[in-house]
């Protein structure tokens, strides 16, 4: 095990001081300072995925606990204001959804900060190399370049995977402090995405630990076989874990300990430079 800028508790100098921030959410506000029907709004928007793209109006009132009848009103104010078409019976998203997610990408700060990094990741290895965030149980991609490899169509802006067989994931999940990171875990059903995916906590908190300890992680066509990935934390430059980047190669083009080999010092680098910007 790769120890090397560890600290006598067995911790990365990468996790110090970050652990606190990745995860963390403000205060809870009252009640009566939320507007409910936003809130209701944007679940019956998130009721719709990759699994299930057209769904009825009871479908949804299921997936978002709302009456059939206050379902219906908010998909038919939806769909008034374009972001929601209904043919007969089924709802679907509509294109205008993707304002919401283009907002982010033009106004956010950290996708266009780490954008130039990937591409001179790319340029110098030749390498896929995305930045991603965590949302709950999953990993956001907010940034990414292919190098003109064809390694996954997870590797773009906007898609969302499950966090806990992602390289991505667990620096992230690692960087929180050990209570947080348990009671996410918790939280977790560990699906066997492939013949390779970790299933059994034991064997994930393990894994976690080794993260913790080496300052990366790298995940084995865990999420996708075919596909292996390297990935380090980014601090900000008060030392708090805000993303994760990686870069991920074809199973059969490269090995697990030739991708740390040629890819860590790479990371590295970006690591420290990002540091200063973020």
């Amino acid at each position: 095990m790769n120890r090397e800028g560890s600290d006598m508790d067995g911790t990365s100098n990468d996790f110090k001081g970050a652990a606190a921030s990745v995860g963390a959410t403000s205060p809870d506000p009252l009640r009566r300072d939320l507007v409910a029907g936003l809130e209701k709004g944007l679940s019956v928007i998130e009721a719709f995925d990759q699994e299930r793209p057209r769904l009825t109006i009871s479908e949804v009132a299921e997936r978002t606990g709302l009456t059939r009848a206050a379902a219906r009103r908010y998909l038919l104010t939806l769909a008034h204001l374009g972001f929601v078409h209904q043919e007969r019976k089924m709802f679907a998203l509509a294109p205008r959804v993707l304002r919401l997610a283009q907002s982010y990408l033009h106004s956010a700060r950290l996708p266009r900060v780490v954008q130039p990094a990937l591409t001179e990741l790319a340029h110098t290895l030749k390498e896929a190399s995305a930045a991603c965030v965590l949302d709950d149980t999953d990993i956001i991609c907010i940034a990414a370049t292919s190098a003109g490899r064809n390694v996954s169509a997870t590797l773009q802006a906007g898609f969302r995977v499950p966090a806990y067989c992602t390289a991505n994931g667990r620096v992230l999940v690692a960087a929180m402090p050990v209570a947080q990171a348990q009671q996410w875990l918790g939280q977790q059903t560990l699906r066997a995405l492939t013949p390779h995916t970790i299933t059994r906590m034991d064997r994930l908190n393990a894994e976690l630990q080794r993260v913790r300890e080496q300052g990366y992680a790298t995940v084995d066509q865990e999420l996708e076989l075919g596909m292996r990935t390297l990935a380090v934390p980014l601090a900000n430059w008060r030392g708090d874990t805000v993303a994760a980047l990686n870069l991920t190669v074809q199973a059969s083009r490269m090995s697990i300990d030739d991708l740390v080999a040629t890819g860590l010092p790479a990371l590295r680098q970006a690591q420290v430079r990002l540091r200063q910007l973020l």
